[in-house]
């Protein structure tokens, strides 16, 4: 039986090409946008294809996709935050609209579409809530501040929803990419904080050749990776997460070793902290 996406920042990017395999493999698909009429020129038409607008940032926007979708079709069977944009600089020169833009659009903006689609997947006694997190989750790259404030704070967030949603028959998974070829790094999604604090300069300036070289070189295919997420999709059970590319897989096992690293060197200070069981009695002087 044909499953029903909803896909947010459907018109471009990664969520195009999950747009185009889904609806390949015949099944329905809700795709949203901000511009609809890009999103529907992009995907193509399909009769199995509702566009609706969804500005993630307006929690308004969330209630009325959700409201079509059940029009269209009865049901939400797997919702994926995947809409993002990337504000890039140094912490202390970002502004504080620009750490605000890029917390509402990649953490609080998944909150609220998730908000609009539970209660549907609650009387479902199902559903699947995938977020397309980031590498930038796991391990803190300079640069990357905001995003990765956001992005951290994303999976904080699905992990903590799993157990509260898993006895509706609702499982969720954190995808974490590494870099696919997608237009995250383009002018219209990336923003830079300006140059502000002249001690940065010789950095920001190598900083800014990097993404900018890095645009439409990136390694992975994201057309890959809509195929493996709709296999994970149709497996029994979702995983908690997934790890997406090669070198993903290595800067994460690299973290991992850190962890253990640091975990090994101050066990037994760690390990010390707690309640004395039988503490000492006070003496006292006569």
């Amino acid at each position: 039986m044909s499953k029903v996406w909803m896909i947010t920042g459907a018109g471009r990017g990664m969520g195009l090409d999950f747009a185009k395999a889904l609806l390949a493999a015949g099944d329905k698909l809700v795709a949203t946008g901000r511009n609809p009429e890009r999103v529907a020129k992009a995907i193509g038409q399909s009769e199995n294809l509702l566009v609706v607008t969804l500005d993630v940032t307006k929690p308004t926007d969330a209630d009325s996709a959700v409201k079509a979708a059940l029009e269209r079709f009865g049901r939400i069977d797997i919702l994926v935050n995947n809409a993002a944009n990337f504000y890039s600089g140094y912490f202390e020169e970002l502004t504080p609209p620009q750490i605000n833009l890029q917390l509402a659009s990649s953490l609080l903006g998944p909150m609220s579409v998730t908000r609009a689609v539970l209660p549907v997947m609650r009387r479902q006694e199902s559903g699947k809530i995938i977020s397309i997190s980031s590498t930038a989750s796991l391990l803190g790259f300079e640069f990357c501040s905001a995003y990765s404030a956001a992005k951290f704070a994303l999976d904080g967030w699905m992990e903590s929803l799993q157990p509260e949603v898993a006895p509706f028959g609702i499982e969720t998974m954190i995808v974490n990419p590494g870099f696919f070829r997608t237009e995250l790094l383009t002018d219209e999604s990336t923003q830079y904080a300006p140059s502000s604090v002249s001690d940065y300069d010789q950095r920001r300036a190598q900083h800014l050749a990097f993404w900018k070289s890095a645009s439409g070189q990136q390694s992975g295919d994201p057309a890959k990776l809509a195929q493996v997420l709709i296999a994970l999709v149709n497996q029994p059970e979702l995983p908690r997460r997934f790890i997406a590319g090669a070198d993903a897989v290595g800067m994460v096992e690299q973290k991992i070793a850190l962890l253990q690293q640091q975990i090994d060197a101050y066990r037994d200070l760690s390990s010390s902290l707690a309640f004395d069981v039988n503490p000492k009695p006070e003496t006292t002087l006569c």
